[in-house]
C-alpha cells in the first residue's frame, strides 16, 4: 500500500498524529530503516497519543478561562509574601484536590493571589482535571442572568461537576439575599464532590461580615472553611514593585 494514500485514510478517521508522524518518517527515509516494524508503530502511537492530550489541554484550558495564563512554574518564591516553599509544594501536587479539600488565599492587592490562583488551576489542567474560574461579583451577574432565562439550574449543574473551582475577587461588598442563596447552593452541591480556590483582601475572620445574614453565613462558612488549606499573603505590592523596576529599567536606558 502507498504511504500517501495511507495518511489520507489515517487523517479521514481522525488519527491527525499518526497521520504526521507517517510523512515525517517518510520524509526522513533512512533514518527510520533500521528500526523494526513494531518501533516505527509505537512512534506513530506516541505522537497520537501527544497530539490527543494537547488537544484535550487546550480545551480544558480555553473551558477554565483562566484570567492569567500562568503556571506553577514561575512562582517566584524569593520575594517575601510569606509563601512556605514546602506548603506550596503541597499545593501543587494536586493531592488536596483529590481529597476534596478547599485553599484560602488572601492579602492585599497586588501580591499576586490571582495569579496564583489561577497558577494552580493551570496545573489541575495539565494534571487532566476540570477547571473553571470566575471573578465573583460577575458569577453573581451571571447567574442573574441564567435565573431570567431559564439557565439558571443548568448553569449550576456545571459549577457542581467542575474539580476546581476558582472564586476570584471575594469579598468585594455584602451579598445580597440572592448572591447569598447562590453561593449557599454552589457550595453545598460541591461539598465532598470538589474544591475550591478563593481569593480575598479582607482575612478569613471578616467574611462573616461580607455574607450579612448570620445563619447563611454559618453555613457558607461551615462548608468552606473547615476544610480548608490556607495562603496567607503578605509584603509590599509585586505590581508597585513591577512598575518601579520597569521605571528604573527606562531611565537607566540612553
Amino acid at each position: 500500500m502507498l504511504t500517501h494514500p495511507t495518511c489520507d485514510r489515517l487523517e479521514a478517521i481522525g488519527l491527525t498524529g499518526m497521520a504526521q508522524a507517517l510523512h515525517e518518517q517518510r520524509r526522513a527515509g533512512a533514518m527510520f530503516e533500521s528500526l523494526s516494524f513494531e518501533e516505527r508503530l509505537g512512534l506513530l502511537v506516541d505522537r497520537e497519543a501527544a497530539e490527543r492530550d494537547a488537544k484535550r489541554l487546550a480545551t480544558r484550558l480555553r473551558f477554565a478561562a483562566l484570567r492569567h495564563a500562568a503556571c506553577v512554574e514561575d512562582i517566584d518564591m524569593r520575594s517575601p509574601r510569606g509563601i512556605d516553599a514546602a506548603v506550596m509544594a503541597h499545593l501543587i501536587d494536586g493531592g488536596w484536590i483529590n481529597r476534596h479539600e478547599n485553599l484560602l488565599i488572601t492579602g492585599p492587592t497586588g501580591l499576586g493571589k490571582s495569579w496564583i490562583a489561577c497558577a494552580l488551576g493551570n496545573k489541575a489542567c495539565r494534571d487532566d482535571r476540570r477547571v473553571v474560574y470566575h471573578r465573583v461579583p460577575r458569577l453573581f451577574q451571571m447567574l442573574a442572568i441564567a435565573k431570567g432565562d431559564g439557565r439558571h439550574a443548568r448553569v449550576l449543574k456545571a459549577i457542581e461537576r467542575t474539580e476546581l473551582l476558582i472564586l476570584d475577587d471575594w469579598g468585594l461588598s455584602v451579598l445580597t439575599p440572592t448572591e447569598r442563596r447562590d453561593l449557599l447552593e454552589i457550595l453545598d452541591d460541591r461539598q465532598g464532590r470538589g474544591s475550591t480556590i478563593v481569593t480575598s483582601q479582607l482575612p478569613v475572620d471578616q467574611w462573616f461580615d461580607v455574607i450579612g445574614d448570620p445563619t447563611l453565613a454559618d453555613a457558607i462558612l461551615d462548608r468552606l472553611v473547615h476544610n480548608a488549606h490556607r495562603l496567607t499573603l503578605t509584603g509590599d505590592s509585586m505590581r508597585r514593585k513591577m512598575t518601579t523596576m520597569k521605571a528604573l529599567d527606562q531611565g537607566a536606558k540612553p
